[in-house]
């Protein structure tokens, strides 16, 4: 028995790091495509395009870092899981690159040295849970608290509170998610719970995050600009201002966000049923708190329920 699950475990590494290999050289077809038609790209979505990240953010990544001329990338993620699918792993494998982890990921680093060639590049490993006290502390322990290329955040939680915790222009891209059923118009987050865990807080799975509208709000005044968002419309893109006029692409106008706030994902949950309509569930969230920064304080779901 032990014999046969050694021999599994090996023929899985040696299949899974050949398919591995074969994205990474999918991606490395589409970076041809990319230095070929940089100057052509006007809209975001030419430059979508997976390998490991979620979506597609592994394409724009590597169009803003091309477009940048930026070779030797340091980068910060916060929220991996087990770093399998990431929008980092990518950078990590083909560049050039140092790298910080961040995730409370059981056996973190144990689990990466399974199926990463960590001896390509430097990576650190915070393995561990973030939040809004102790964000810069543990940059600054790593020494990733400036110089950074690329940042991204996917926490499913008080993501807002951690990017406000933040000095402004940390990083020249951000990538970070956001809730889609928050809407255009509200500017709005989950509190700043210390110890936030989604499906305890809110069984649906609806309440996580914070509105784009409210994310870009806090981006600009750091000194970003809003991009656009991937296919999924659950991660965004920023850029530093001064650096918009390296990119030919049409910024989106943050006044009209239905387009980023139409939700592609159907993870709400009702009565144990996937649904993806608010109404479905009024009456279950009608009590939740959220932070409206247009009143500057908590408010219930129920209050605004009529303005999302």
């Amino acid at each position: 028995m032990i014999i046969k699950k050694l021999l599994r475990y090996i023929l899985d590494r040696l299949f899974l790091r050949k398919f591995d290999d074969i994205k990474i050289q999918k991606g490395q077809l589409f970076e041809k495509y990319l230095d070929s038609n940089l100057n052509n790209i006007n809209q975001l979505e030419q430059s979508f395009f997976k390998v490991f990240s979620q979506d597609n953010e592994d394409g724009v990544i590597q169009y803003l870092l091309k477009s940048f001329n930026l070779d030797n990338i340091r980068f910060v993620e916060v929220g991996t899981q087990d770093y399998s699918e990431s929008n980092t792993r990518y950078l990590f494998e083909t560049k050039r690159c140092e790298g910080l982890i961040i995730d409370p990921f059981p056996n973190l680093e144990k689990k990466i040295e399974g199926f990463l060639r960590t001896w390509k590049n430097k990576l650190k490993i915070h393995n561990n849970f973030i939040n809004s006290e102790n964000i810069n502390e543990v940059l600054k322990k790593y020494s990733f608290e400036k110089n950074i290329d690329v940042f991204s955040i996917d926490i499913d939680g008080i993501d807002y509170w951690v990017l406000d915790a933040l000095p402004p222009k940390i990083s020249k891209i951000f990538i970070i998610e956001y809730n889609p059923f928050f809407g255009p118009k509200k500017k709005i987050s989950v509190p700043d719970i210390k110890n936030f865990e989604r499906l305890k807080y809110d069984p649906t799975g609806f309440c996580w995050g914070a509105s784009l509208k409210a994310l870009i709000s806090l981006m600009d005044k750091k000194g970003y600009t809003f991009i656009g968002t991937n296919r999924m419309n659950v991660n965004s893109f920023f850029i530093l201002k001064e650096l918009i006029n390296k990119i030919k692409i049409k910024i989106p106008n943050e006044n009209n966000l239905n387009k980023y706030t139409d939700a592609k994902i159907s993870i709400i949950k009702s009565k144990g049923k996937v649904i993806s309509s608010l109404s479905d569930i009024g009456d279950e969230i009608k009590d939740l708190d959220l932070f409206d920064f247009d009143k500057n304080k908590i408010v219930k779901f129920d209050q605004i329920k009529d303005e999302i």
